[in-house]
Order: structure tokens, then sequence, then C-alpha cells
């Protein structure tokens, strides 16, 4: 410990936090394709890589223009590896207006920002950034929380690593793009990482990831060991009621009547919260909600599409989707049922007979789906179905590539109303979490006792917490999910290009986060705590990467 209590990072990790963050790099655009060359190079400075320079490699990812994922290695003694991660491609910087910019020039964004505020009238919001970047403690910019700084400390903590000739075992840096979006970069390098290490010799025993978490406080929740990151899917509903006149409404059932119920029954409902571990994960909320006509009709809708945002702990695919087609069904089963009753009160009104009663509804899984398809359609109605997803695959948007696909297939399949269709609408990010296994366990006594050292060395109290809440490259990195999640995902998830394929050789090893903290990412007030990012943060690093290797 006492080379690293003497180690000062802070300078070195400003250094590299504000040319990475010069480097403009939003996610699908030629800066994020750009990157990594640049990155590369700034490591080629450091004395170890310009000697070794074959231990830095670039892999491809994907994109137009190509985007790849940068691998540095410095090795010492023995095989045991431990592997640092981070994505360096940022979000877009709209929401900075007219300091656009300056996003990628801390010192300047941070006089111009703090020039603005102390100019008029703030929110709660403004005035807390304000009192922050006073404190000399903040500093602002797109991306510098997440998570540049947090890929800075770590190739601070990689030179120094290097500079030690009795270094034992080897460290890594992965560097990947587009986990903003798909996790893509990530994915595409869980895929290379076992050549990657079958080259070098490297046993990778653990990793760690550096996304960055937002603490409104001081920084008592924001400097944290994430043991696991939580998962989150996209259900989907494809509601289809029975088309009426609006002068005639109970000669069919409206499918915006049954998606009302569906939402109610769903849209923050505490009971659909998955808990494990002492903590809860929010509950699901409805993220797109549309009737799929094309214009004006005096005619109830027929087709409602709604989405949800699901977070979880313990469920798996097949247990979230479950519950979310019985839910569902209850929620069609009561909007048909009061529908219904108002159908008689109507009638009675009318001293009339009544219409024949809405029918009760299905709920057809987008497996149950494509059988029915097959059936009716055979190989030409897949092929079509097929052939409209090749036209679509630039589509960015997962929620709008699900939707027409899904419509298109109750077309083709002459789904006949109420009825809902339901599906996965987006890439599935995997909860993962340390386990019970003699590597997972030897990895957190290694990370506790650095944790102990760091802070007798005089370092801030570190905190463990069981779930990173926000959706990070940490679902994939180490992760090799089961077979038969693999396959339930594939055959419920309408677009194969939101499939995560996974091959049965990817690496698997336990995974913690620790990254830096500040408040506001992804806003126009992002801002990162600098004594934490920029000191802290490395040091802890450091003695875990010392722990984890001797």
């Amino acid at each position: 410990m006492g080379a690293i209590k003497q180690w000062n990072p802070k300078e070195r990790v400003r250094e590299f936090s504000l040319r990475l963050v010069e480097w403009a790099s939003e996610t699908g655009t030629p800066g994020e394709a750009a990157f990594a060359p640049k990155l590369a190079g700034l490591l080629r400075e450091i004395p170890y890589f310009r000697d070794h320079p074959d231990q830095i490699r670039l892999v491809d990812s994907h994109g137009d223009p190509m985007t790849k994922s940068v691998v540095a290695v410095v090795r010492g003694r023995g095989s045991r590896t431990l592997a640092l991660a981070g994505h360096y491609d940022v979000v877009s910087v709209a929401n900075y207006r007219e300091l656009a910019s300056l996003a990628f020039k801390p010192d300047e964004l941070l006089a111009a920002l703090m020039a603005d505020l102390e100019s008029r009238r703030l929110n709660a919001a403004e005035q807390r950034a304000l009192d922050d970047f006073r404190t000399g403690d903040f500093l602002p910019g797109r991306g510098l929380l997440d998570m540049k700084s947090g890929i800075a400390a770590a190739i601070a903590v990689l030179a120094a690593f290097a500079e030690d000739p009795d270094r034992q075992g080897n460290l890594v840096l992965v560097a990947t793009p587009d986990e903003e979006r798909n996790s893509r970069g990530m994915r595409s390098l869980r895929d290379a990482l076992p050549v990657i290490a079958t080259d070098f010799g490297l046993d990778i025993a653990a990793g760690i990831n550096l996304d960055a978490t937002s603490d409104q406080g001081d920084g008592t929740e924001g400097r944290a060991i994430y043991r696991g990151t939580i998962g989150k899917a996209l259900p989907f509903g494809l509601v289809i009621g029975h088309s009426s006149h609006a002068g005639y409404p109970f000669e069919g059932i409206s499918a915006q009547l049954i998606a009302s119920e569906v939402t109610k029954a769903i849209e923050g409902n505490p009971a659909l919260c998955d808990t494990s571990d002492g903590e809860i994960s929010p509950p699901p909320i409805c993220l797109e909600c549309k009737d799929l006509r094309g214009g004006y009709e005096v005619t109830t809708p027929e087709r409602v599409w709604i989405a949800f945002n699901w977070l979880s702990h313990r469920w798996g695919p097949r247990d979230l989707l479950d519950r979310f087609a019985r839910a569902v069904g209850q929620a069609m089963e009561d909007a048909i049922g009061r529908f219904n009753e108002h159908a008689r009160a109507y009638a009675a009104l009318l001293g009339m007979p009544q219409s024949a009663p809405a029918a009760s509804g299905e709920v057809i899984t987008i497996e149950e789906l494509r059988t029915r398809l097959r059936l009716i359609g055979g190989d030409v109605a897949l092929a079509r179905i097929g052939a409209l997803e090749s036209r679509l695959r630039d589509c960015d948007d997962p929620l709008m590539l699900t939707r027409t696909i899904v419509n298109a297939m109750v077309t083709e399949a002459g789904v006949i109303g109420p009825a809902v269709i339901v599906g996965l609408s987006s890439l599935l990010y995997p909860s993962v979490r340390l386990g019970l296994g003699d590597e997972h366990r030897a990895f957190a006594e290694a990370v506790e006792s650095a944790r102990l050292a760091f802070e007798a060395a005089g370092g801030s109290p570190v905190k463990y917490r069981e779930y990173f809440t926000g959706i990070s490259d940490m679902s994939f990195f180490g992760h090799r999910p089961a077979v038969d999640d693999s396959s339930f995902v594939a055959d419920n998830t309408p677009a194969s290009a939101l499939v995560d394929t996974v091959r049965q050789d990817v690496l698997s090893f336990p995974v913690v986060n620790i990254g830096p903290w500040g408040r506001e990412y992804h806003q126009r007030l992002e801002r990162v705590h600098v004594p934490y990012a920029f000191d802290e943060l490395p040091r802890l690093l450091r003695e875990i990467v010392s722990c984890v290797l001797a």
C-alpha cells in the first residue's frame, strides 16, 4: 500500500479526462468512429506501449462508418488477469443549446454555465448546480461523468501498473463504443475476447466496469462498489380491438379502451417490482402508446401499440414476460367486462335489446403468432416478414422497428380481436450479480481487502450497493446467459436485429462496477465530482488491482 499511498494521480487523470472529452464521440456519429484510433495514440504515449505497440489492438465493432473497441494489455508474471472496461460514446450535446460548442471543453463550459446561472432566476436544480460549481469540486462537460473520467482513471492505473518492474499478473483495459444505444461495442468485444485472451496467454479472473453513478447528496451513495447491475426488458402489447362506428359504439370494442386498461394496470404498479438482496427495482412504466391508424376516421381504433420499460433483479425473461402476459390478460378481461356492462345499461336506457356482447379476448405471444403465421401463410408469408425487416435494417428505433414488424405479422396471420400480441421490443439487458462460486467469492474477498486498505490509508468511505441502477455494458461484460433464456428471448423478439446472439465460447468471470460519481448525467448540467473521480477512484482501483493480482 505504501507506493499507492504516495502515488498522486490527480493531475494525470485530469489531463487524460480533458483530452478524452475533447474528442467528440456522440453515439452514431463520425466522432465516435474516429475515437478509437485517437485513444490508441494516447496510450502509445505511455512508455510501456511505446516499447510494446503490439499490445494495443483495435477490434471491429459495427456501424457505418465502422467503430472499433480498444484493447490494451500490460503483461506481468503469470497468466492471471484483471480487465477494466468502459465505454467512450456519449449522448447528444443538443440539450446544451447555445452552449453546445463548449460541451467538450469543460473549463470553458464551466465559466459559461456559471455566468449563465448567475445572471438569472434559478429553479432548485439550477441553484444546486451553481452551488456545486462554486465549491470548485465539480466540473461539467458532455461525457466527463458518463464516463470518460472513469476511462481516464483506468489509463492512469494501467500506466502505474506498467511502471512496476515486479508486477504480478496482467492488466487489460477495454474501451468500447455504443453503450448508449445497444451495447454493440461491448457485445462484439465480448465475442472477440476469447481469441485475444488466447493470443496473449491471459486467464481473465475478474473484471471492473467503470460506469458512472448519480448522487444528489454528499457522495455517500456515489462512492460505491456495485455487486451487480439491473436488468432491462421492453415488453410490448399490440392491442387488437374490433372497430365500430362512433354512432354505434357497442357493435365492436375499441383497442384504445383495452390499451388504457392495460396501462392503468401496469404503469408504476409496485406489485410488479422485482426484489432481491434487500433492494427493490423501479416499477414498469409506459414508454410508448400509439394508435396505428394513418389518418382521421369516425370509428374506434382497431390497433393500439403500447410498450413498457421494465427493470428487474432476479426475474429472467421468461418470468418477466409471463407476468406481463398475465397482467395484460386480466386488464383486457376487466376492460371487456366493464364495456359489456355499459352496453347493457345503454340498451336499458333505450328500452331496446342489448347488441351482442364483446367477445372475450386472448393473449398471443410472438412465438405463438409465428406459429399461426406459418400455418396460414407458410414460408412465403414468413419470407415477406423477413424482407420487411431487411428493409428496416438501418432503423435505430427499436420500438418503431418492432411495431412495424408485428403489425405486418398480425395482418398476415389474420388475427381478429379482441386480442393482445405480447413480446419483447428491444435488446434484453440481463441482470447480473456476483455469485457464490469460488471465483466470485475470491474476487469479492480481494475487493473487500482493497476497500479496507484504501479507507485505512485515508480514503473516503466506500459502500457496497447490490445493483447498479442504470442500463450498462455490465450486463454483457463477463456474462454468458443460459441457453434456455437465449432461446426464449429469440422466440419472442420479433426483430432478429434486437436479439443478442451469444457464442457459447464467450468468457465468463465475475464483474463489479466502480466508477465516478456526479449529478445529472446526460443533462445540460452534467458534472463530475472531481476529488473522487481524479484522485480517490484511481487510488481505489489501483489497490484492487494489487489485491486481485497478488
